[in-house]
């Protein structure tokens, strides 16, 4: 009885996150080189991504979530990132200390 899964009704509350691969025909570009220009890969929509179990393309509504949640968490990562505060003798370099001609930054190169 525990290897069953509950049974649940209407949507989940929350969208999980699938995994995705590149799709292998235009290897995550969405496009395909055509004779005298680039098309559209039928494969993956023309968005370069497929489920990684199945390879199959998204529907275009599931499409957009899952790249919207990995938007987010790759702006997060990248906010992260970003609010490293310099320690030390770098701090002191690049912060203004009013020292220099009219005021500016004196670092004393």
């Amino acid at each position: 009885m525990s290897d069953q899964v509950k049974k649940s009704h209407g949507p989940a509350f929350r969208s999980a996150m699938l995994d995705l691969a590149k799709c292998p025909a235009c290897r995550g570009r969405a496009v395909i080189s055509g004779v005298f220009h680039e098309l559209a890969c039928v494969q993956c929509n023309a968005s370069g991504w497929v489920t990684a179990e199945t390879g199959e393309a998204l529907p275009l509504e599931v499409l957009v979530t899952q790249l919207s949640i990995r938007l987010r968490a790759a702006e997060q990562q990248i906010a992260q990132f970003n609010c490293f505060k310099p320690a030390g003798a770098e701090a002191q370099y690049s912060e203004n200390n009013r020292r220099g001609p009219g005021a500016t930054n004196f670092t004393g190169d």
